[in-house]
C-alpha cells in the first residue's frame, strides 16, 4: 500500500500541469501494411473512447523493423501510417486533428539484444497513433518539494531542479552535486526521515522500459542513476539505514520534457 501512496500523486501531478500523450500501437506483418478488422476497431475505438473536449491532436507515425533496404522500409513504413490515417478518416475521425503522418522507416536494434530477436523486430512493425491532449485544470497539489521542509508525510516527493544527467549516464554533474551538498546538510538537521532515492530514464521505446548504462554497457541505467545519488549521499555522512534506492525506467515521466526525465528524486518513507 506504501509504494501507492508514493506514486499515485505523482501521476497526477505529471498529468495535471503538462500536455498529456497516450498512445496505441498497431502491428503489422512484415513487408505488409493493410490492416484486419479487429486492428480496425482497436484503432478507432481507442480515439472515440478518449474524451474528445481534450483531443488537441493526433500524430501517426509508422516503423519497420531493421531487415530490408533503407528506401523500401521508409516507403513501407508510409504506407502502414497512411492506412491508419484513412481508417480514421473513414471512421469520422476529423481530418484537421490529425497534424502529423509519417513514415520514420527502420527501428534499429540495440547490440546487447541477441534474446528474442524475432519478438523485437515484430514490435518494430507497427504505427503509433498518438493522441496529444489538452491539461486538466491546473489546481494546488500538497506532496512536491525543491528541498526538505520542517515537516513532511509519507509520500512527500523532493525534486531538485539540477539533479539531471547526461543521455545514457548515471555519473553526477557537478551542479547536481552542489544541489546534493545543500540536500544532505538538511537530512543532517532532519535525521528522523527516511526515504526512497528514485532513478528515471527518458527517451526508449514503449515496449522497452529501462534505459542502457553507456559506462556498464548494461540495461540498468535508471537504477545505476539512484545508486549514484546514494554512494554520495553516504560520503556526506547520510546513513545507509535511511536510504534505499530503486530505478523506475521510464514508467514515471515528469511531463516537463525529455532533459527532466532524466533525474533522480527522493521520496519521503518514514517520518
Amino acid at each position: 500500500m506504501l509504494k501507492v501512496l508514493r506514486l499515485l500523486p505523482f501521476f497526477i501531478f505529471a498529468t495535471i500541469h503538462a500536455q498529456e500523450e497516450v498512445v496505441q500501437s498497431v502491428y503489422f506483418q512484415s513487408s505488409k501494411y493493410n490492416l484486419n478488422e479487429k486492428q480496425a476497431k482497436e484503432v478507432v475505438d481507442f480515439i472515440k473512447k478518449t474524451d474528445s473536449t481534450r483531443i488537441e491532436s493526433v500524430q501517426i507515425f509508422g516503423y519497420t523493423d531493421d531487415l530490408g533496404k533503407e528506401s523500401y522500409n521508409r516507403k513501407l513504413s508510409t504506407n502502414r501510417a497512411n492506412t491508419i490515417r484513412d481508417k480514421l478518416i473513414e471512421q469520422g475521425i476529423k481530418n484537421k486533428i490529425i497534424v502529423t503522418i509519417e513514415g520514420k522507416g527502420r527501428i534499429l536494434i540495440d547490440d546487447d539484444i541477441v534474446d528474442n530477436l524475432p519478438e523485437v523486430r515484430s514490435k518494430n512493425r507497427r504505427v503509433d497513433v498518438v493522441l496529444n491532449l489538452k491539461p486538466l485544470p491546473a489546481i494546488e497539489l500538497p506532496g512536491f518539494f525543491t528541498t526538505i521542509q520542517k515537516k513532511h508525510v509519507i509520500g512527500d516527493h523532493i525534486y531538485l531542479e539540477n539533479l539531471l544527467f547526461e543521455r545514457g549516464s548515471s555519473k553526477l554533474t557537478f551542479k547536481s552535486k552542489t544541489d546534493l551538498d545543500k540536500l544532505a546538510k538538511l537530512l543532517l538537521k532532519y535525521k528522523n526521515l527516511e526515504f526512497e532515492i528514485q532513478g528515471h530514464v527518458c527517451c526508449t521505446p514503449p515496449y522497452q522500459k529501462e534505459a542502457i548504462d553507456r559506462d556498464t554497457k548494461k540495461r540498468q541505467l535508471s537504477q545505476n542513476r539512484a545508486e549514484s545519488v546514494y554512494k554520495y549521499l553516504i560520503l556526506k555522512k547520510i546513513a545507509k539505514t535511511r536510504m534505499t534506492f530503486k530505478g523506475y525506467g521510464n514508467t514515471v515521466p515528469l511531463g516537463k520534457g525529455q532533459e527532466y526525465d532524466r533525474r533522480v528524486e527522493l521520496v519521503i518513507t518514514k517520518i
